[in-house]
């Protein structure tokens, strides 16, 4: 199968592809034994500062991601591997720098080397810290087991990223299968389910109204404390960001630029 010069992955993927196997067929190259390739370990600025770890690779190709191409498109080239432990010592020593007690791992998909993920959740029990893991959901969707194991830490919060309102809205912004949307609601479930603190955040930036009002009613019958806790999430508009939307033919409603982010989005 024919691959273009930037992706490792057959350009069969990009019509509908599948999005399991876009993340499973990614982690035989960002994943190895228990380590994980990452590209850089930083302080942001959200949730009122946490320290950061940004990992390569995630198995969606979302048109408006805030990740470099550079990145995105070099999963095996980018960044370096770490072992779990590396990966604990960095963020804390970056944390007591700051005087903050929030860690995460962004960037790309952290659930990709699920064997590598719960290594770094076990070495950060007991550190008093809270881990929120940012995650597109598919994995967690995908399989239920993924839940199961992550409820043993009471430190974890995941943030499960919906990629728009609907299966239509998750196809227009990924590209993937539009039952790709199916899993993020089922990782929900299953956290829920497993008894895993979690919340949905909702890029919205591309939806109407409707399909926004019809997903809340989707996420009351899942559970209606869901409702309660969205987070809306609102597009960014990076250089690489609006080059990449016009490449696409992207349109967009509201947005704003890096400088002038909503407080109550960050």
């Amino acid at each position: 199968m024919r691959k273009d010069k930037y992706h490792a992955y057959p350009l069969s993927f990009f019509v509908g592809y599948d999005p399991v196997k876009t993340h499973l067929m990614l982690e035989k190259q960002v994943s190895r034994d228990y380590e994980r390739k990452y590209y850089r370990f930083r302080i942001d600025r959200w949730y009122g500062g946490i320290a950061t770890a940004d990992c390569v690779g995630c198995g969606l190709f979302c048109k408006f991601c805030w990740v470099s191409d550079k990145v995105r498109r070099n999963p095996v080239k980018v960044g370096s591997f770490y072992k779990p432990e590396d990966v604990v010592v960095r963020l804390l020593n970056l944390a007591k720098d700051r005087g903050i007690n929030q860690v995460r791992i962004s960037g790309g998909e952290p659930t990709i080397g699920r064997g590598h993920l719960l290594r770094v959740l076990d070495h950060f029990a007991g550190k008093g810290m809270l881990f929120i893991l940012e995650t597109n959901g598919i994995l967690i969707g995908h399989d239920e087991s993924y839940a199961a194991q992550l409820s043993s830490y009471d430190f974890l919060h995941v943030r499960v990223s919906l990629k728009g309102c609907n299966e239509g809205e998750f196809h227009m912004l990924t590209g993937a299968n539009p039952d790709g949307f199916k899993l993020q609601l089922n990782a929900l479930k299953n956290l829920l389910k497993a008894g895993v603190s979690c919340h949905p955040s909702i890029m919205t930036s591309f939806s109407t109204e409707e399909s926004l009002r019809e997903l809340t009613i989707r996420l009351a019958k899942i559970c209606e404390k869901l409702v309660e806790e969205v987070e809306v999430e609102e597009l960014i508009l990076y250089p690489h960001v609006i080059e990449r939307l016009k490449r696409h033919g992207l349109k967009y409603g509201v947005a704003h630029t890096p400088d002038k982010v909503p407080p109550d989005q960050i």
